[in-house]
């Protein structure tokens, strides 16, 4: 696929999760003319002399690197533009101050290895992030980044370009609404983000104790992988300790009088009841 970039020349360096070991096909693979593959687990450069563009890195040679390989890595003045390329940032894969990043003397740090787009300075260093989320929790945009450098300085712009999104959706529940309620509630929302795209749906608000939600008959478009059930239960409190105030069932709601509704409290406060309410039942 590289091979078949007519303009382009393609940089790459070696992850934790793909490094170099004894039989890493990296090692023995023919790459096309235009794809530069930086091999060694030292700094090292390729240069383009008619780009006037010079671009370091090193690869992995093992699933962790410890040391602070980048304090030092200096720009070494090759080509009048120069350009790193960096896997890691946290304390197992190469550790970095990114304060000290700048001081490297590269025109531009092209981070990888955290999968949301982040930048450490603009125009300066940035992690593009992956191009399409990779887990459930890997929520927000996925895409690349385009940059140039001229005269000027440097240039870069964030290009959108997964083809769907983990969304992590709120769903708010009202005293009345049943299952089929609620099922309409989150298509709707669903069709308005993006049926394109995999939902992680929370509930949220008050519903009718006589109800019970089967979270797994809600799926409209067969993309959503969780339902999460944060509603508490819609119960008159003052009407029951009323009706109860000679029993454990009025005591136990005198003793969280005061309770703000969305506190942890309150929560205590509806399961108990609800929790009490069954036995009567049973």
């Amino acid at each position: 696929m590289f091979g078949r970039l007519t303009v382009t020349e393609v940089v790459m360096i070696a992850g934790n999760h793909d490094y170099l070991k004894r039989d890493s096909y990296y090692l023995s693979f023919e790459w096309e003319k235009n794809v530069h593959m930086i091999l060694s687990p030292d700094l090292s450069c390729v240069e383009f002399p008619e780009y006037s563009v010079a671009v370091y890195g090193f690869s992995y040679s093992s699933r962790e690197i410890t040391e602070e390989c980048c304090k030092g890595a200096f720009a070494q003045g090759k080509q009048s533009r120069e350009i790193l390329l960096v896997h890691g940032g946290d304390e197992k894969h190469v550790p970095m101050k990114k304060e000290e990043l700048l001081e490297l003397g590269y025109d531009y740090i092209a981070l990888g290895h955290i999968h949301k787009p982040q930048q450490l300075y603009p125009e300066r260093a940035a992690y593009a992030g992956a191009l399409e989320p990779v887990d459930k929790n890997d929520i927000g945009m996925h895409g690349y980044i385009s940059g140039e450098i001229t005269e000027e300085g440097v240039r870069t712009v964030f290009v959108p370009a997964a083809l769907r999104e983990y969304i992590h959706l709120t769903v708010p529940v009202t005293g009345g609404m049943t299952g089929h309620g609620i099922k309409e509630k989150m298509r709707k929302r669903i069709e308005e983000k993006g049926v394109q795209h995999i939902y992680k749906i929370i509930l949220t608000g008050h519903r009718d104790p006589e109800i019970m939600f089967d979270t797994e008959s809600l799926d409209n478009f067969g993309n959503i992988i969780e339902v999460i059930d944060n509603t508490t239960y819609a119960y008159q409190f003052s009407k029951l300790k009323e009706q109860n105030r000679e029993n454990i069932l009025g005591q136990f709601i005198e003793s969280f009088s005061g309770s703000e509704k969305d506190s942890m409290e309150y929560q205590a406060l509806c399961e108990g009841v609800h929790a009490l309410m069954e036995t009567r039942r049973g």
